[in-house]
């Protein structure tokens, strides 16, 4: 338990449970992972749902399905047919890993059941294999993330300075275990899901409607928001030059190689690098927009220019493609990309 928890709170765990699971089962949201569930549609929901929120999710959790219904069909595709479905996601590993879990599924004989298993998995941390486990198979295994520790905190009134969210689960995960309905665990682990996202926010959470206010320290202190205590994000800025350049009716693009670790095989607009310009050149010429987006902990400015004369094609990155434009559709840009493309195609075309 962690340093400063109320012992209270273990003790009253009949009560907590029945509140949470109360609510939960009158309230939960209607998602098409919850309608007719299966090992399949869990598994994608939840390498889905990291660090994206649930509208995000929900068109591309339905396309996924139409094109990948089961492991078996999943494992079948290509990574290029994999990484162009997941696109608009971002965090493209997790698309890979998912593509690598299929594979070694579907050479199984059968569904692991326990945690253990599955964290031998690709892409499959403690809290997925909690939660693939406990809502698909029943297996008594507590979820912690960070929704789950905000949770907690605010319950036990812990003002433990923690480093960051993992170090804080790590902490919580002994009062978790101890709070989880064994009988229920599936349900109880999407309880405390819908909880932390509905109602439990991280700023101005809706603690009049909680279900179990009356056990939460943090609402009776008057201020929920302190809880729980991590250090803020070293936030790195980077800036970013682009290049734009269309000749016969084809759209030149970067193509990340396989060494890119969040990006290998998807496209992007170039960078003056690339085809073989200096940034301070390219600089100079048309600034068509100045985009911004963040990934990780870099916050990112990408100034995108014109350039109609470029170097002889023997300086240029052996990854540097042009992409007739009829064809970009079929192309997988990086999500950000994508809009930018397709916004400045629509100022910049007759």
């Amino acid at each position: 338990m962690p340093p400063n928890s109320s012992p209270a709170l273990p003790e009253r765990r009949q009560e907590f449970q029945s509140a949470l699971l109360d609510w939960y089962r009158r309230n939960q949201r209607i998602l098409p992972w919850r309608t007719a569930p299966s090992v399949y549609k869990t598994v994608v929901s939840e390498f889905m749902l990291q660090q994206t929120q649930v509208k995000t999710v929900l068109p591309h959790f339905a396309r996924w399905l139409e094109n990948f219904p089961s492991f078996a069909s999943l494992a079948d595709a290509s990574e290029e047919q994999v990484l162009k479905q997941w696109e608009g996601l971002g965090y493209y590993s997790r698309a890979r890993n998912l593509h690598r879990l299929a594979q070694a599924v579907a050479a199984m004989p059968e569904l692991p059941r326990d945690t253990t298993a599955w964290r031998a998995l690709p892409g499959v941390g403690p809290y997925t294999a909690a939660a693939v486990t406990s809502i698909a198979f029943n297996t008594p295994a507590a979820c912690v993330d960070g929704n789950v520790v905000r949770i907690l905190a605010r319950l036990t009134g812990d003002a433990t300075p923690f480093r960051d969210s993992a170090t804080a689960a790590k902490a919580f995960t002994p009062l978790a275990d101890a709070l989880l309905a064994t009988d229920s665990p599936g349900d109880h682990n999407q309880a405390m899901m819908e909880l932390g996202a509905t109602v439990c926010h991280r700023q101005k959470p809706l603690c009049l409607t909680c279900p179990v206010r009356a056990l939460c320290r943090g609402a009776q202190s008057g201020e929920p928001g302190a809880f729980p205590r991590l250090a803020p994000k070293v936030i790195e800025q980077r800036a970013v030059t682009r290049v734009w350049c269309i000749r016969d009716e084809s759209l030149l693009l970067h193509r990340a190689g396989k060494q890119s670790r969040r990006l290998a095989g998807l496209h992007e607009l170039p960078m003056p690098e690339h085809v073989g310009l200096a940034d301070a050149e390219v600089l100079k010429m048309e600034r068509l927009a100045v985009k911004r987006r963040g990934i990780t902990r870099y916050a990112i400015t990408e100034s995108i220019h014109a350039v109609a004369t470029l170097p002889k094609e023997t300086r240029w990155a052996a990854e540097v493609v042009w992409v007739p434009l009829v064809e970009l559709d079929s192309a997988t840009l990086s999500g950000p990309h994508r809009r930018w493309v397709k916004e400045l195609l629509a100022r910049t075309r007759p």
